[in-house]
């Protein structure tokens, strides 16, 4: 599709992951395992080193076919690992894509996952030509919730059975992000 690409607001730099970026992703996740663990099944005890460095590889081939964007939220000014967010199921003939994030517990409340969002968002509507990002929250998700309604993401309902993490099913939040939101004009 197109290079590895990374994006800066100055205050954070989204980059696609790198190899050497396993211990960091490592330690942000199990720091963070309280948090993540009730919305995203591959948050777990068992995620460890060796899951993290498939993670990388898995990540850079699907980004190398356009299946998949994932990336390291890093600070602009020191590069310290600060979380993760990716635009995954890709829709290859309608155009649209899941976009999620994470942040490490030790950095909430800072605005980092709004940010990172907003950065990604741009790049799915301005690089990898989508005309649509969704943001699926399961209801009960209250952080992730506020962060999707800060970037003024289009709240569209509660979709029914939407989502599993584990073996729980979960309603789910509908929220989307569109070109326009940007000052740009979708484009097939």
């Amino acid at each position: 599709m197109f290079p590895f690409m990374k994006f800066t607001d100055g205050t954070i730099t989204v980059r696609a992951f790198e190899f050497g970026d396993e211990e960091n992703l490592h330690a942000a996740i199990k720091e963070s395992l309280p948090e993540l663990s009730p919305w995203m099944s591959w948050a777990n005890e068992s995620y460890t080193l060796e899951t993290a460095r498939n993670f990388v590889a898995v990540t850079r081939a699907h980004w190398s076919n356009g299946s998949m964007y994932s990336f390291a939220i890093v600070d602009a000014n020191t590069n310290e690992f600060l979380g993760g967010c990716g635009l995954s199921h890709i829709h290859p003939v309608y155009k649209f894509c899941n976009l999620g994030y994470w942040v490490r517990t030790s950095h909430h409340g800072k605005g980092i996952a709004g940010r990172a969002a907003k950065l990604i968002a741009k790049f799915a509507f301005e690089k990898a030509n989508l005309i649509r990002a969704e943001i699926v929250i399961a209801v009960g998700n209250e952080a992730s919730k506020r962060v999707a309604q800060k970037v003024d993401a289009h709240y569209e309902g509660i979709l029914l059975n939407r989502m599993t993490v584990g073996t729980a099913i979960y309603d789910a939040h509908m929220f989307s992000l569109l070109p326009s939101d940007f000052g740009l004009v979708a484009k097939l």
